[in-house]
């Protein structure tokens, strides 16, 4: 009988389910690849170390399965992955991720246990004094787990080498020098191990396959790291920031780094022939941005005659015309948009200064070269009140895109606002739940002309307002047909509980 195969690193990505999603979770969201459990697994790997995924998320696995795996693998460390999909996914996702540190300190105390993510790198040292584990991660990753592996692997118990590194030493805590991003992307870590995760479970979000509906299989992929802009409400930098700091960048400077095409390329080849994937979500927070990046890819994708159905994000100001044509051909049918709000008072207040002529002319001309748009809203961002928030809606449903997100104004941890809501002493979710945009408990923030219950109201009727808008079936039941209109009707059937609403 074969030995097995010795364990280095167990990743997980915990679960979220019901308590994020309410009934929302059951089949309308989107399941998502873990994508930073899989880029930390391939750079893990190129160093010659043993790898193994756990996505609680894609298996439905409990707590308790997952700490049986775990102990049974026996792995020198395991790093719970509190990445999320987009930056208000990370906070959220440590309700889960919190318990399963608890189980395993509870269960298998021998393990050694690491969360890394986001939100940890964001609150490290609150983190590392209240979760039950034995290390913290306070940059983006790679370079820390590697490390405390080799650390590990050497029987060493002097962690003091092992950079971006917080844990516990004596009754206080101790935290090493940052450690460095990782900058050669395409040769450091070229890509998402797609051999460890269970390709079959993932589905595309619902809007994404508008008119088809068929939402399996799907893979998420990122083609840059980080953001030039400085959005107030966004949290997306933070993982970043104390490496950029090592790199002696300024506070006021955030990174971007890139693969190159042809790098991204070979992730889409793996994709389509080996998991037969079609549709695709670009996870990079800002997508269209550097033409030559957007166009080599696009360029790459029609060489290969490939017929995807992808998504990215864009900002108003950064889509030109001219890249319209050969991003439809290339297979993005849909781009997302921050609109966030109609008054340009609230827009400026939160670092996003253009105005609505623009927004109306991109998108129109998005729209006209057969892409699909989402639109985002924010209702409660500091200078709201009633009537601007009225406004962002009338002019939602004026867009009339395929498809809105609206969101509460959320102080997420790493973003300008939670250190706004800090000084100003404004109420925080009790619990990392409470982050959610679709929890029982969110807890959004409130204005400073508004209380919170009336902005949680207001955005709950909004989305109602706007799906079940007849100028808005009309023109789905136009491009989508008939099914894609009872999807949606069967979608805004399912209500929300709200305990802050009251």
């Amino acid at each position: 009988m074969a030995l097995q195969e010795k364990i280095d690193l167990v990743l997980v990505s915990p679960r979220d389910g019901f308590t994020i999603y309410q009934k929302l979770g059951t089949s309308l969201t989107a399941l998502e690849p873990p994508v930073w459990a899989g880029l930390l697994a391939t750079f893990v790997r190129q160093q010659g170390f043993s790898v193994r995924i756990i996505d609680a998320n894609a298996e439905g696995l409990t707590a308790e399965e997952v700490t049986k795996q775990i102990d049974a693998i026996a792995p020198l460390l395991t790093a719970i992955v509190v990445y999320g999909h987009q930056p208000s996914a990370s906070t959220q996702n440590m309700a889960s991720a919190s318990q399963l540190g608890r189980m395993l300190r509870e269960s298998a105390p021998h393990l050694r246990t690491l969360l890394v993510g986001g939100h940890v790198a964001a609150l490290p040292e609150r983190t590392i004094r209240e979760e039950k584990v034995d290390f913290v991660c306070s940059g983006e990753g790679p370079y820390t787990v590697l490390e405390l592996l080799q650390a590990l692997k050497a029987n060493s118990d002097d962690y003091s080498k092992v950079s971006g590194l917080g844990y516990r030493e004596g009754k206080g805590v101790r935290f090493t020098p940052p450690a460095p991003l990782v900058k050669n992307l395409d040769g450091e870590m070229p890509g998402i191990a797609w051999d460890l995760l269970p390709m079959e479970k993932y589905r595309a979000h619902n809007w994404h396959c508008f008119g088809e509906l068929k939402r399996q299989p799907y893979a998420t992929l990122y083609t840059t790291l980080g953001c030039p802009y400085h959005c107030t409400f966004c949290c997306i930098q933070s993982p970043f920031k104390a490496g950029e700091k090592k790199m002696g960048l300024g506070e006021s400077v955030n990174s971007y780094r890139s693969w190159s095409p042809q790098s991204v390329m070979l992730q889409i080849d793996q994709l389509v022939r080996e998991h037969g994937v079609r549709n695709i979500k670009i996870a990079d927070e800002m997508f269209v941005l550097n033409r030559r990046h957007v166009m080599g890819i696009c360029d790459l994708i029609i060489e290969r005659g490939y017929d995807l159905n992808i998504w990215a994000y864009a900002r108003i100001d950064t889509v030109k015309e001219d890249m319209l044509p050969k991003l439809k051909q290339a297979g993005f049918n849909w781009l997302a948009f921050g609109v966030e709000a109609a008054s340009e008072r609230v827009r400026d207040d939160v670092q996003k200064s253009f105005n609505e002529d623009d927004i109306l002319t991109t998108l129109k001309k998005v729209r006209e070269s057969g892409i699909h748009v989402i639109g985002n809203y924010i209702f409660g961002l500091p200078e709201d009140d009633h009537e601007t928030m009225q406004k962002t809606l009338d002019l939602a449903l004026d867009i009339n895109c395929e498809f809105a997100n609206f969101y509460c104004a959320m102080a997420y941890p790493g973003s300008p606002l939670y250190e706004m809501a800090l000084k100003s002493g404004w109420s925080l979710p009790s619990a990392w739940s409470g982050y959610s945009q679709h929890s029982v408990d969110m807890l959004p923030l409130p204005t400073k002309y508004m209380p919170v219950g009336d902005v949680i109201r207001f955005r709950d009727r909004a989305f109602q307002s706007y799906f079940n808008s007849p100028r808005y079936l009309d023109m789905i039941q136009e491009k989508f047909g008939a099914k894609t209109v009872q999807h949606i009707r069967e979608m805004t059937s399912v209500s929300l509980s709200r305990t802050h609403a009251a």
